[in-house]
């Protein structure tokens, strides 16, 4: 196993502030490394170590000469005036890079909705992301370093990335991943690293073996950490109690496991929480009747949909990217209103609502009643989430509440609460224009719990979190007695506060899931199948020309037929090449079977190949037509 990087007693500081001290490790072939920590703790400024964009203060980092490092960070560089095709595939024509089926995968997955040809320039910054990530798949790097890849990735994309960054590992790939999606760390990872003060602890196995492992040093260390110990016991309880599938890929030591969460309550008691629920909210929360909602470019989002959302339902909503998940929030708001059907909200709701974007405008009502109804609602929201970058963070959860009485009828004080939060010491008194990204979120989240709402509404809430914040957001969740939506990406996140899912399919449909997110999957996947044929060329118009002779015409009757026959053989060797991934998937720490799942693959891979070499040929006969 080669040695492809080390870093050997690095330190770093910035200001007063030490990030590293005198942390030594190093990456092997075929590591795959997760990289976990608080936001501000160094997780990137580590990778930006470990690839040479950041001189060590102390200590040095050694690279293997030979080794290829790809680093997907955080800002995106292209060059002036390129196109899509020049940054992913070296400007190189659609017939050459196509036929590497890798490549093809790779470009389907992340960039099927983009254009080519387009110029980056005008990109958003989620299609600039996927840019990103495409070309450092494609260069063919020794070790990969990546700095959030799921970022602005759906559902259906980030299992996809697993099941692909899982066959470049067994091809010898070495991995450095930063993320904050717990179910594609545990997905992906053989190994965490947890960046620290100024430390960096490491772990063997995936997410899951690290929340086991890591609760068993808690649960050793001193009084100050009880806090701490008793949200990971929770989480682990969660994690051995849940679906065998989410904990079959890490070894877990499963004796060790029951003792330390033999006295563990369930997360949330849910029926308890159910009544609270219907005492604080009554027997109505939202009522959708025939609603539909189509877009200007007449997309329809919603297509009369019927659906009653009662006091204590928790519901994770997934989808593709423009699905309208979004949209059905602001349905539910009254931000935008239906352009056919009707929105009933109860007379008591209080509503939160955490957005992507603090303050957008929201459309005019057709009511006036309602109008002024969701004017006063939409007020209150804003003056809770949007934030003031002049004023001190304990100011500003202060100005709405010094004290406040939780579900649980704990009192809390704001300053408490903030700890809780992960404002301390200095951060206190910091300007809200000085924090990070991140830290915002977290600000936003703590006012919007602080306002008291019973109905929450979360779009994209795991946004710029790290997996302690996360955890901390469960925790509360947990004993929240309300309604909760949220739409998320982040698949473990639905699956702890949620219970059940639902999913926008894109085609106005609006559908219950039973077997949650994994099934959501297995429609996509279905859908696929059926839907989608290699070089198809349905709805474009051939161009006329001369008729073809007698024996042209026999020639392409024959060619049509041959052209019906490779066209069925690649749907059933696409859909094995599907199931293929579900089980790389499924098995990624299994060594031994995912080779032979990885040799199963590439043979069905070039089988693919050598039957679209044959359609384009029969496809040109049939052209000559």
């Amino acid at each position: 196993m080669a040695n492809l990087v080390n870093a050997e007693r690095v330190s770093l500081a910035f200001g007063t502030r030490i990030l590293l001290d005198g942390v030594s490790l190093g990456l092997d072939t075929g590591d795959v490394v997760g990289v976990v920590g608080r936001n501000g703790d160094g997780k990137s400024t580590l990778l930006q170590l470990l690839v040479g964009e950041r001189e060590p203060d102390t200590g040095q980092v050694v690279c293997n000469r030979s080794a290829s490092i790809g680093h997907l960070g955080q800002v995106e560089d292209f060059a002036e005036n390129a196109s899509v095709r020049d940054v992913v595939v070296g400007g190189r024509a659609d017939h050459v890079w196509a036929a590497d089926a890798a490549k093809r995968a790779v470009v389907t997955h992340l960039l099927g909705t983009i254009d080519l040809a387009r110029p980056v320039a005008e990109l958003s910054g989620g299609e600039r992301r996927r840019v990103s990530l495409a070309r450092v798949l494609l260069a063919g790097h020794d070790l990969l370093v990546l700095d959030e890849p799921t970022n602005h990735l759906d559902v259906e994309a980030v299992a996809w990335l697993a099941a692909h960054l899982n066959l470049l590992q067994a091809a010898g790939t070495a991995m450095l991943v930063v993320s904050h999606d717990r179910w594609f760390l545990d997905a992906v990872c053989n190994r965490v690293w947890e960046v620290h003060d100024a430390v960096v602890d490491a772990y063997d196995g995936g997410y899951a073996a690290y929340v086991l492992a890591r609760a068993e040093r808690v649960r050793q260390a001193a009084a100050n950490e009880s806090r701490r110990q008793n949200l990971l016991r929770k989480e682990l309880a969660w994690l051995r109690r849940g679906p065998p599938a989410r904990t079959s890929k890490p070894k877990f030591r499963i004796d060790a496991a029951n003792v330390l969460i033999r006295d563990e309550p369930p997360a949330r008691d849910t029926m308890a929480l159910r009544e609270f629920a219907t005492a604080r909210l009554g027997k109505d929360v939202f009522d959708l009747h025939g609603v539909s909602y189509a877009i200007p470019d007449g997309r329809v989002l919603v297509d009369h949909l019927d659906l009653s959302i009662g006091p204590g339902d928790r519901i994770g909503i997934v989808g593709v990217n423009g699905s309208g998940k979004t949209t059905l929030l602001r349905l539910l708001t009254g931000e935008v209103a239906p352009q056919q059907g009707k929105v009933k909200q109860g007379r008591t709701l209080r509503v939160g609502h955490l957005s992507q974007t603090s303050g957008r405008p929201g459309a005019e009502r057709q009511d006036e009643r309602e109008s002024r109804r969701g004017a006063r609602q939409r007020a209150e929201e804003q003056a809770v989430t949007e934030l003031d970058d002049t004023e001190r963070v304990l100011e500003s959860v202060q100005r709405l509440q010094n004290q406040v009485r939780l579900a649980t009828g704990r009192d809390a004080s704001a300053s408490s609460l903030l700890e809780d939060f992960g404002f301390s010491g200095q951060r206190l008194v910091t300007r809200i224009g000085e924090l990070s990204g991140g830290e915002r979120r977290r600000l936003q989240f703590l006012r919007l719990l602080l306002s008291e709402p019973n109905v929450l509404l979360l779009d994209e809430p795991t946004n710029d979190l790290d997996i302690d914040t996360l955890t901390v957001i469960e925790d509360y969740l947990d004993s929240w007695p309300g309604t909760l939506l949220v739409v998320s990406h982040d698949r473990y996140f639905l699956e702890r506060t949620c219970d059940v899912q639902y999913a926008l399919l894109g085609d106005g449909s609006c559908v219950l899931l039973p077997g949650g997110v994994e099934e959501y999957l297995e429609r996509r996947r279905a859908r696929k199948v059926t839907e989608e044929r290699p070089g198809d060329e349905r709805g474009r118009t051939r161009p006329e020309g001369p008729r073809p002779s007698a024996s042209d015409a026999a020639r392409q009757r024959q060619a049509r037929k041959d052209l019906a026959r490779v066209e069925s053989q690649l749907e059933k060797t696409g859909a094995r090449i599907e199931e293929l991934h579900a089980q790389l998937a499924t098995h990624a720490a299994d060594y031994e079977r995912l080779v032979a799942l990885g040799e199963h693959l590439d043979s069905e891979l070039a089988r693919q190949e050598e039957l679209e070499g044959q359609w384009l040929e029969l496809a040109e006969v049939v052209g000559e037509g």
